[in-house]
Order: C-alpha cells, then structure tokens, then sequence
C-alpha cells in the first residue's frame, strides 16, 4: 500500500522554487522550497544533483512552528 510520504515522492518538480529573503544575495546559498501536490519539496541550491526532500503539510508545519518556537536557535552560530 502507498502512503502519503511514498505519493510525495513521486509528485512532479513542475512549480517555482522559493528562497528565503534571507539567503545570501547570489542565489547560490539558498534552501529552497516548492508546493507540490501533497506536499512540499525542500532543496539545496549548491547541490541540483541531489533529489529534494518532500515532507507533507503536518511534517513542514511542525518544523516551521518549532523554529518560531526557538527549538533549533541552539544549532546556529552566533
């Protein structure tokens, strides 16, 4: 049986790519994000090679609300 994670995978990279404003100004330093069906995709700009991340709806939700919440400001360099 298919899961949902297993559909994300399978989804067409045929949106735009989103970087965050606070990317360094090139564009060759981004994490970028795209809206695909089921789901988002998740990619490193310096590495096209590699297959994007996907995570659904619940799973990016959780991730944006723990970083607002300051649950990772321990893994960044100051």
């Amino acid at each position: 049986m298919s899961t949902d994670k297993d559909q994300l995978y399978t989804a067409p990279l045929n949106g735009e790519w989103i970087k965050s404003s606070y990317s360094n100004g090139s564009g060759d330093d981004c994490v970028r994000l795209m809206r695909i069906h089921g789901g988002v995709a998740l990619d490193d700009s310096k590495s096209p090679h590699r297959e994007p991340l996907r995570y659904t709806p619940t799973e990016l939700a959780a991730f944006i609300q723990a970083a607002k919440a300051g649950e990772f400001d321990h893994l960044i360099d100051n």
